[in-house]
């Protein structure tokens, strides 16, 4: 049993550090797609995921292309949910499953327009404010909110 979090060209260090340590946590798969805002043996970024990088399951992809090679319909065809603003689906109201994948874009830009308009029936979205002085939730709090549904509804498999 796992649930996968894929982060598309984070650039914020300490949130994919943060969401590792949820990874290593929960025994999800990490997947991050690069090009990347940093280096992932930067110390701000390990100082995030503290001593847990160890036990992180994680995958790096040179492209957003060779992630869906490998796991969209060409590939493994995992199911895949895009976390974004734009998604018309709440998150709570989908119904997950084992090998679940979650996709996030970079935190100041999401994912890319043309690849939501793509995988429209899969976007998803965190309910919030309209203040539009809010733009989103921040990366790794997005994802744990999600993960931890997903977990929730799956009876936190091998978790205690």
């Amino acid at each position: 049993m796992a649930l996968h979090i894929v982060f598309a060209n984070p650039e914020i260090p300490p949130n994919t550090g943060n969401i590792a340590r949820t990874c290593a946590a929960t025994g999800s798969t990490l997947h991050l797609v690069k090009p990347l805002g940093f280096d992932i043996s930067d110390r701000a970024l390990k100082r995030a995921g503290l001593d847990y990088w160890p036990y992180v399951r994680l995958e790096v992809h040179e492209s957003l292309d060779d992630f869906m090679k490998k796991y969209g319909p060409e590939g493994e065809n995992k199911r895949m949910w895009l976390a974004t603003t734009k998604g018309a689906k709440r998150y709570d109201t989908v119904e997950y499953r084992d090998e679940d994948m979650f996709l996030f874009g970079r935190e100041t830009a999401g994912l890319p327009r043309d690849f939501i308009a793509e995988h429209a029936g899969s976007a998803i979205r965190i309910p919030m404010s309209a203040d539009t002085r809010l733009r989103s939730f921040n990366l790794a709090n997005s994802a744990n909110i999600i993960l931890f549904e997903a977990l929730r509804q799956l009876g936190y498999p091998g978790l205690e």
